[in-house]
């Protein structure tokens, strides 16, 4: 009966979030099928370490151990996107009139060149902005799924921002 309990628990802990973790790992290792046999593998984790889960974010949960299971998976496949890359004082330092990225990313007509242009992200920032912007984290939440501080997912998510604003914004022609 006590087994039972616990399958029970962990469906319910883990199986409504099976979309959003097959996001994240797609994201992240930019293919569906090593996205879904990410996915697999984390739940295979998740329901062989559910024991140490108290029940207090599924979701989050979830993530973190799909995250873990995709960075794992890309130190042995693709060790070069797992360079960081040297933070860009001088990107704070320009004034832009263009519209944030957050705007852009609501508002776009052009669905494929938003897509492009985050699969262009180098991967901490990638993460942080899919996180943020298209599974709804908290900042704290994803703190916790990437285990980062939040002051550097506050950082690196204006970072990517950033970035994607450059990338998304059209040249403005200054020729009168």
């Amino acid at each position: 009966m006590q087994e039972r309990t616990k399958q029970a628990r962990f469906e319910e802990a883990v199986l409504p979030h099976l979309d959003a973790a097959y996001n994240v790992a797609r994201w992240l290792v930019r293919n569906d099928q090593d996205a879904e046999d990410m996915v697999q593998e984390a739940v295979i984790r998740a329901l062989k370490s559910f024991g140490g889960f108290y029940g207090l974010d599924g979701r989050a949960w979830l993530l973190t151990i799909v995250r873990n299971t995709c960075y794992t998976w890309l130190q042995r496949n693709r060790v070069h996107e797992l360079v960081t890359t040297p933070f860009e004082d001088e990107m704070y330092n320009q004034d832009c009139d263009a519209a944030n990225p957050e705007t852009l990313l609501l508002h776009s007509a052009n669905t494929l060149l938003v897509r492009q242009a985050v699969e262009g992200l180098p991967l901490a920032f990638r993460e942080v902005i899919v996180l943020r912007e298209l599974e709804g984290l908290s900042y704290k939440d994803i703190a916790t799924v990437t285990g980062i501080p939040l002051g550097t997912v506050m950082s690196r998510l204006a970072r990517a921002r950033q970035r994607l604003l450059e990338q998304l914004s059209l040249p403005v022609n200054k020729e009168y």
